[in-house]
């Protein structure tokens, strides 16, 4: 069966899609706008929704900001967004977008602890590094050399050693949150009342986490999430970032431009796998597209090129796109499966627009060849995924100095 999630992101994820909004424009800013999609993505019992966000404004370039005022610019914090929608549905995997680069992984680890309490586990995480030294400047407590994405392709030097120290940070912040999403036992919090204690002592538990970039005590505040750990959802286009996704993930997001390329690019993943010894369950491979669905080529052709007037320019992405119908996009997610893909998440072009197509097209496509869930099985992100509530890594420490 094939995993299918989408990602939202402003009005889609074709800059100029605002210009051609159903809704007014300053819904962006509006939770009930949130809503809608994330409750039309769980109608098509997709398995997630990724939401997105940044520590800066959005930019057209990767290494700083620019000057345009004609395209989407600001956004509701992703995790907050989160978990006001989480309410509002019932199934679907939330995973929110969050910066491992400045903010504290104390702080990250309580936030997507509550995100899945509030969505009773169906919670994720989208761990992204900043690498711009504007983002930096708004922190104020460090500063991060300017890099060029040109530079890390092509070997420079100074450019990699940038990528590698930012995924390295983000590598021991991941990893000091799940520690301290374990540092509860699932049966920590006891709600005696005959004896008056509401929390066993004994089943909490210092990390004593400490490395080269933290060094975190613990225990959290907040009790273990209901699913123990939710998932870690990261996207990864090269090396590094393939062996951070080993390291730290749970799920990756790739993005090739065909069959052949995918096959390449699992087999990239596996040997990233191999060389940080990475053990238990293997990666679940995503792969990204950016679509634009219509029930004719012509007619989605005709919207892609409407937008990219607008915008002046044609669009580009690190993601392949495509341009189609449900039932041709249906052949070629299908066919990609072949070569180690499970499954796809789906960046809309235009919102509500393609998401409609996915949800309302696709959807029935694959579920009529036996590709796609016809209901919900899983109460969890984690079920959806076809991955087990791992245990405690505490829970057989015996009592904890935590207790004194």
């Amino acid at each position: 069966m094939t995993h299918l999630a989408v990602a939202l992101d402003g009005f889609g994820w074709h800059p100029a899609a605002w210009r051609r909004a159903t809704h007014d424009p300053a819904a962006v800013f509006a939770p009930g706008y949130w809503a809608a999609l994330v409750a039309e993505a769980e109608a098509g019992l997709l398995d997630l929704v990724t939401l997105e966000d940044g520590v800066g404004l959005q930019s057209s370039r990767h290494d700083a900001l620019d000057d345009r005022v004609d395209q989407v610019r600001g956004r509701l914090d992703a995790v907050l967004v989160a978990n006001a929608v989480a309410p509002l549905t019932a199934r679907i995997g939330i995973v929110p977008t969050a910066t491992t680069t400045h903010p504290e992984p104390f702080h990250l680890s309580t936030a997507i602890a509550t995100l899945d309490h509030v969505s009773s586990g169906r919670a994720g995480w989208r761990p992204q590094v900043s690498s711009r030294s504007q983002d930096a400047a708004l922190f104020g407590r460090r500063t991060v050399p300017t890099s060029s994405l040109a530079g890390y392709l092509v070997g420079d030097p100074d450019a990699v050693a940038l990528v590698r120290e930012l995924f390295d940070k983000a590598a021991d912040g991941v990893e000091v949150v799940r520690r301290l999403w374990d540092s509860w036992e699932d049966d920590a919090v006891i709600r005696d009342v005959a004896t008056g204690r509401f929390v066993d002592r004994d089943r909490l538990h210092y990390i004593d986490f400490t490395g080269e970039r933290f060094s975190v005590k613990g225990p959290s505040i907040t009790p273990r999430p209901p699913q123990g750990q939710p998932p870690v959802v990261t996207l990864a286009h090269a090396r590094i970032p393939y062996e951070f996704a080993a390291r730290a993930a749970d799920v990756v997001l790739i993005t090739p431009q065909d069959a052949a390329d995918a096959a390449r690019i699992v087999a990239e993943v596996r040997q990233a796998e191999a060389r940080v010894g990475r053990a238990g369950t293997p990666l679940l491979v995503l792969a990204d597209l950016l679509v634009f669905l219509d029930d004719a080529d012509d007619v989605a052709a005709a919207r892609q090129a409407d937008l990219d007037a607008l915008d002046g320019t044609r669009l580009t992405s690190d993601a392949a796109i495509r341009t189609t119908t449900p039932e041709r996009l249906a052949d070629e997610l299908l066919a990609w499966q072949e070569a180690g893909i499970a499954g796809f998440r789906l960046r809309p072009a235009q919102l509500p627009h393609d998401l409609e197509r996915i949800t309302r097209g696709l959807v029935p496509v694959l579920q009529g060849r036996s590709a796609f869930r016809t209901r919900y099985e899983s109460d969890t992100l984690r079920g959806h995924l076809g991955l087990a509530r791992p245990a405690c890594r505490y829970a057989a420490a015996g009592p904890s100095s935590a207790a004194s």
